[in-house]
């Protein structure tokens, strides 16, 4: 990164990077648990269903490799991991969708459930551009 900073400079932005990622998965919880607090409706909760599985396809396919995720690869398993990802992440998507389609949630609800999702992938891509570091790796 920047080798002529003082150690305790590079602490504070290392520090800076893991509360900035603290931040924003604690904003994408929020704004779950806003979405059904505010509508007086818990059925958009089904949708942490699809974030207990989002990362398991990088945790138990990609392992340390990340760079493997954004690039075009000829490995099975990389290929088994993106897929998996991308199957978890539609269902992110698509379950507040349909509670939406079938009258159970409103627009408002729908609106944080997608903007919550939008804060995790966000936190995600942070994460996964952390893992160039160093001090910073998938496992």
């Amino acid at each position: 990164m920047m080798p002529d900073l003082p150690g305790y400079m590079m602490t504070c932005l290392r520090t800076g990077k893991v509360a900035f990622l603290a931040i924003l998965v604690s904003g994408g919880i929020v704004l779950q648990i806003l979405a059904c607090a505010l509508y007086n409706n818990w059925w958009p909760m089904l949708t942490v269903i699809m974030y207990v599985p989002l990362p398991m396809p990088l945790l138990f396919f990609a392992g340390s490799d990340s760079s493997s995720l954004l690039t075009a690869s000829d490995s099975g398993w990389a290929n088994a991991t993106k897929f998996l990802t991308g199957a978890s992440a539609i269902g992110s998507i698509a379950i507040p969708v349909i509670l939406k389609h079938a009258g159970v949630i409103g627009w408002g609800a729908l609106a944080m459930e997608l903007s919550s999702f939008f804060v995790f992938v966000i936190a995600i891509m942070c994460y996964l551009g952390m893992g160039n570091d160093d001090d910073y790796s998938m496992l």
